[in-house]
């Protein structure tokens, strides 16, 4: 995983980069709320209305943020580990990610809370603002091999942004990690390994973990169409898209085709 690199600030106590020294605390040890820095993140969520759901709304945002940094730097680790030949970390990692996506398909019905005249109502605040613009969402998309260059091309991108994006499309993705692990053990036969009534290869617990994360990912859009769509219909989006008939359109994306390709060989 990226380690101390992902992390904004220099290294607090004994190394570790979220940690810092409370005020006027001299030699005393860094407590819960320093090292979770409450007193910054709690003034984060931004507000400048009255509306119920506006804090609500933004937090919920800001929570899929912070998963999606965890999912890119558990995929990061686990396409290096296919890379290393270490199959138990890269299986660690692999659950760890289709873990998380569980959690943030569950949450969307956080975001269903809000009513429709609720969001009618947050919906000025938001500009031009909408999710489909999340750099991070992108990052994932092109780490596991959904890569589109078209996305470099957006007005709303800030430089480091765009310079992510770029990184992320020049670098190896999970699948080429894969071919390189597969290559590696042989080349072997993925549909015969897949006819095994109780499967031991560990090439193909790999494959397995992979189709979990493409799963897992495709669920959470699903679910996110139907969530968009109980609260604004067929409106169009905020960042300027179709609004629910877009996100429909992105169903049928699939990180490893080739993966789910088998099944029907079998």
């Amino acid at each position: 995983m990226n380690g101390l690199s992902a992390g904004s600030g220099t290294a607090g106590v004994n190394g570790c980069p979220v940690a810092h020294q409370p005020s006027g605390a001299g030699d005393a040890e860094p407590g819960y709320g320093d090292l979770l820095r409450l007193d910054e993140l709690l003034a984060l969520p931004p507000g400048r209305g009255k509306l119920h759901d506006e804090h609500l709304f933004y937090v919920a945002h800001m929570v899929y943020e912070l998963w999606f940094k965890v999912i890119l730097d558990e995929l990061e680790c686990a396409r290096d580990g296919m890379f290393g030949d270490d199959v138990p970390r890269v299986l660690y990692c692999l659950r760890r990610v289709a873990t998380i996506e569980r959690v943030m398909v569950q949450q969307v019905e956080v975001l269903e809370t809000i009513s429709p005249g609720s969001f009618a109502k947050l919906r000025p605040f938001l500009y031009e603002a909408s999710g489909i613009q999340s750099v991070q969402f992108r990052e994932i998309e092109f780490l596991s091999g959904l890569k589109d260059e078209r996305h470099l091309g957006r007005g709303d991108l800030r430089p480091a942004d765009r310079e992510s994006l770029r990184r992320r499309l020049a670098e190896p993705a999970l699948g080429d990690a894969f071919r390189a692990l597969r290559r590696r053990r042989g080349d072997p036969d993925l549909l015969e390994l897949l006819r095994e009534e109780i499967p031991g290869s560990e090439l193909l617990s790999v494959a397995e973990a992979l189709t979990d994360h493409d799963e897992q990912f495709s669920v959470w859009r699903s679910r996110h169409v139907h969530m968009v769509e109980r609260i604004i219909g067929a409106k169009p989006g905020t960042g300027g898209s179709s609004g629910v008939h877009y996100l429909r359109s992105t169903l049928e994306e699939r990180f490893f085709p080739e993966l789910w390709e088998l099944r029907t060989r079998l």
